[in-house]
């Protein structure tokens, strides 16, 4: 489990096209000390695992349907992104309760800068739509994210200068696709009153 609180951002080094697959070499010092075969790392919200490292970078296997869901497959060398160990028992909860399974992808729509934050639009597939809410949280690439408007096929959100300067949404521009996650509450509450409403 991860909480949306980027660690460090990275650097795509080495992409390997497999036939239903890809393996990703990513530079990213922090994250990578420590690591050991099998851990997992959150790369822009995808939660892979750890097949090799060594030095400051490790190496992850990207399955097809992974690629599919999300927008790592657009991903190619020197594309920067976002980093975040699991967190461990005990810690502090500083996001949200972050899965790392992608529910799909939105694109940057329109930026607008202020003086002390930027507002960012991001498109919303239809199907989640119904899992935002104003003044929810939200994974955009990993970053755990406090919804500001929720519109039927897009959201806002306010990200203040240490977001800007230390994630992905600092440099991504408007037609640049974005990770979405949403809150895995809102689905098993969903659920379960459907299962509800089906006993009846």
């Amino acid at each position: 489990m991860f909480t949306g609180i980027v660690e460090e951002l990275g650097e795509i080094t080495a992409v390997e096209t497999l036939d239903d697959a890809c393996r990703f070499r990513v530079r990213g010092p922090a994250v990578t000390e420590g690591a050991r075969h099998g851990d997992s790392i959150a790369v822009n919200g995808v939660c892979l695992t750890v097949v090799d490292h060594g030095g400051d970078a490790f190496t992850a296997d990207v399955m097809a349907e992974t690629l599919n869901r999300s927008s790592l497959g657009a991903l190619a060398v020197g594309s920067r992104v976002n980093l975040e160990r699991p967190t461990a028992v005990g810690a502090r909860l500083g996001g949200h309760i972050v899965q790392g399974h992608v529910d799909g992808t939105g694109e940057i729509l329109e930026r607008k800068p202020s003086e002390h934050w930027e507002i960012v639009r991001i498109s919303l597939p239809a199907d989640l739509a119904r899992y935002v809410v104003e003044k929810g949280s939200i994974t955009v690439d990993g970053i755990s994210l406090t919804v500001v408007d929720a519109g039927p096929d897009f959201f806002t959100v306010s990200l203040i200068p240490t977001t800007l300067a230390l994630t992905t949404l600092g440099i991504k521009q408007p037609g640049d696709p974005v990770n979405l996650e949403v809150d895995v509450i809102a689905k098993y509450v969903e659920r379960l009153l459907g299962a509800q409403g089906s006993t009846k």
